[in-house]
């Protein structure tokens, strides 16, 4: 990226964050710190009021705002692509807002611009298998609860076993994984913080009744707790090499190494968070895989095998 991209971006990075430390800049451009304040000086002498507080970091001056910026061909395109692939994963809520900003985004674009985006959507498509049922409409008034930190009550199937609870929670953050959306949030119910999936909430309302504290919460950190308290299991696996690179990326392990052996097969070493959902998953790869080890793996390996059998029969 040449300075003025920089400088441009700099500025954008200004205008959308109420202050902004010279290292967050630093991070987000892989540059020096001194480097970022050259760039805050030239955009300061260019006229850009710009307000340094120590200890804090920098902000634009109350009421200064920059024209709108035109969208470069490739800019349109990552918006239109990663439209597409929200698409696939967010219920009625999130792709109703989302159609009405590319709308507005499109309505502003050159003839030239509009074009390129018309042959990218005719040339160009996300496929990708149904999610699991939930409320078409809840993520976008789940995401508002949380921003504006507000509890929500809710009538919850645990572990779909069905069992409907009835608690109150304080909405701390979402996150999306194993192709579901899960709201974080602290249970007074239980007096911790849980994960609840959105399509296990059988009924659920967000109240005017706001929260306080929990201002340390970090989604990031919640993770990565969730990852170090797991007991993991070491195991190997061993497989084709026509199904390397889907056993990378699908299998319910964190893969620490794998390499090729002289056989032409790869051996993988990982940590499973349950051999029952290994096994059941190694199942699907038919013959292209074996669990190497523990014994325990390839026990419940062989059951499920003798299990299908039975079935057939």
């Amino acid at each position: 990226m040449n300075r003025i991209d920089r400088l441009t971006s700099i500025l954008l990075m200004l205008q959308s964050h109420r202050v902004l430390t010279a290292e967050k800049i630093s991070d987000r451009f892989e540059i020096s710190v001194r480097t970022v304040y050259r760039d805050l000086s030239a955009l300061g002498e260019a006229g850009v009021p710009i307000i340094a507080e120590a200890g804090v970091g920098y902000s634009l001056m109350r009421g200064y705002n920059i024209p709108p910026i035109m969208f470069t061909e490739s800019e349109v395109a990552a918006l239109f692509m990663s439209a597409e692939i929200t698409d696939q994963f967010g219920d009625d809520s999130l792709k109703k807002s989302l159609q009405g900003a590319l709308l507005k985004v499109k309505s502003a674009l050159p003839e030239g611009h509009q074009n390129y985006l018309n042959k990218l959507s005719s040339n160009m498509e996300v496929w990708s298998r149904p999610t699991a049922y939930q409320d078409k409409h809840s993520l976008m008034p789940v995401q508002e609860a949380v921003v504006k930190r507000r509890c929500m009550r809710i009538h919850y199937n645990t572990g779909s076993r069905g069992t409907i609870t009835e608690r109150t929670v304080e909405a701390l953050g979402l996150l999306f994984y194993s192709r579901q959306w899960h709201l974080i949030a602290w249970c007074r119910l239980r007096q911790e913080i849980r994960d609840f999936r959105l399509d296990r909430m059988q009924q659920w309302e967000v109240t005017d009744e706001t929260f306080t504290g929990h201002e340390d919460f970090s989604i990031t950190e919640f993770i990565q707790q969730q990852t170090e308290v797991s007991e993991l299991i070491p195991v190997q696996i061993e497989c084709e090499p026509w199904v390397i690179d889907r056993v990378v990326q699908e299998i319910p392990c964190r893969i620490e190494t794998k390499h090729s052996q002289e056989n032409g097969k790869y051996l993988i070493h990982a940590h499973a968070y349950s051999l029952e959902w290994l096994a059941r998953w190694l199942i699907g790869l038919g013959t292209t895989a074996i669990a190497r080890s523990p014994d325990e793996l390839r026990k419940r390996v062989s059951a499920e095998a003798a299990k299908i059998t039975e079935l057939y029969q």
